[in-house]
């Protein structure tokens, strides 16, 4: 066991390896949720620098309590803003994009269809489908009943239906 400032030391690399490795995928989630690549960086910036405040707590599983962050400010945002205005991802786009198979087609639709969401449907449907949460999860998350989970998921997908009928095959009501 060494000293202290050792161990500030070895929790501050870390920390460091830790950002370095998980920065891009927390980038695209958080981006998923805000659907703008500015509010995407602040959003992980925030969630770091708190993840910073608790490393010594939170070492062994950083991962869980950034991307729980990422939700809980995101629904604190989205409680507090009307009307904003969303921009494109710009260069967090292509490292997504990459695959064998990739329809660029398809993923046009697709991000064009989920920034007609409201904030709170692409927020839903982020955490049910892409971070794969089951709905009690997705609700605990939020703070909001199941019920309000169930409605929102059910909405979201009936308007993407809606807003890009050639996606039908990838929108599937769980219900």
């Amino acid at each position: 066991m060494g000293t202290r400032r050792e161990r500030r030391e070895e929790q501050h690399d870390a920390f460091e390896a830790f950002v370095r490795a998980r920065t891009p995928a927390l980038t695209r989630t958080a981006y998923l949720l805000t659907g703008d690549a500015h509010l995407a960086e602040d959003l992980v910036q925030t969630a770091l620098l708190k993840a910073a405040e608790h490393w010594e707590r939170i070492e062994t599983s950083p991962e869980a309590y950034v991307r729980r962050t990422l939700y809980t400010q995101q629904v604190s945002v989205w409680r507090r803003r009307r009307g904003v205005r969303e921009h494109a991802l710009g260069e967090y786009d292509a490292a997504a994009a990459t695959g064998a198979g990739h329809d660029p087609d398809l993923r046009l639709s697709l991000v064009e269809a989920l920034r007609r969401l409201t904030t709170r449907q692409r927020t839903v449907l982020v955490l049910r489908f892409f971070e794969d949460l089951t709905e009690p999860q997705v609700a605990d998350v939020l703070g909001v009943s199941r019920g309000t989970v169930k409605s929102t998921v059910h909405r979201a997908l009936a308007r993407l239906r809606v807003l890009a009928p050639d996606l039908a095959d990838l929108v599937e009501d769980p219900a």
